[in-house]
C-alpha cells in the first residue's frame, strides 16, 4: 500500500512540473516569445507577447500569455483563425459555450463570425501559434474584456 501510495504521489509531482508553468523561465517553447504586445494591451487583460513568424501568404505569430492573461472577446470575419497550442495551459471559449481546457498539441478551428476569446490558465504561462486564415476582405473585431467573474469561474 505505501508503494501504491508514493507512486501515485510521484506521479502527481511529475505532471505537476510538466502542466503548472508558473515562470518564464518554466515555459520551455521552440517558437520565440517575442516583445511585449504593447500594440494590443487594450484589447488583453495581463501581459501578452507577440512574434511575428510569417507573413508572406499566411499571416502567423507566436503568442505568449503570462499566467491569468487572456484577450478580450472577438470575432474575425471572412478568414476565421487557427490556434495550434505549443505549451502551457490555457483557455479556449466561444460565446454560449463551455470552455475548454488547451494544452500543448491541441488544435482550434474557429471558422470565422465565431465570437470567442483565448488565453492562459490562473497558474501557468501559455503559448500558441495564431494562424489567420486567408480570406477577402478578412478582419477582425475586437469586443469586450473577457471579466475577472467569467474568468474565475474556470476550473
Amino acid at each position: 500500500m505505501r508503494k501504491i501510495t508514493t507512486l501515485a504521489i510521484l506521479s502527481l509531482i511529475i505532471l505537476g512540473q510538466v502542466f503548472a508553468q508558473t515562470k518564464k523561465s518554466d515555459l520551455k517553447q521552440i517558437f520565440p516569445l517575442g516583445e511585449k504586445n504593447d500594440a494590443n494591451a487594450q484589447y488583453f487583460i495581463g501581459q501578452s507577447y507577440l512574434a511575428v513568424l510569417t507573413t508572406d501568404n499566411v499571416t502567423s505569430y507566436n503568442v505568449t500569455f503570462e499566467p491569468g492573461c487572456r484577450n478580450n472577446w472577438h470575432i474575425h470575419h471572412k478568414g476565421g483563425q487557427i490556434l495550434y497550442c505549443t505549451a502551457g495551459n490555457g483557455w479556449y471559449q466561444e460565446e454560449g459555450k463551455p470552455a475548454r481546457a488547451l494544452r500543448p498539441g491541441d488544435v482550434v478551428n474557429i471558422p470565422a463570425g465565431v465570437k470567442h476569446w483565448h488565453g492562459a490558465a490562473k497558474d501557468s504561462w501559455f503559448a500558441h501559434i495564431a494562424l489567420m486564415v486567408p480570406a477577402e476582405g478578412a478582419t477582425h473585431e475586437w469586443l469586450s474584456p473577457v471579466t475577472d467573474e467569467e474568468y474565475n469561474k474556470l476550473k
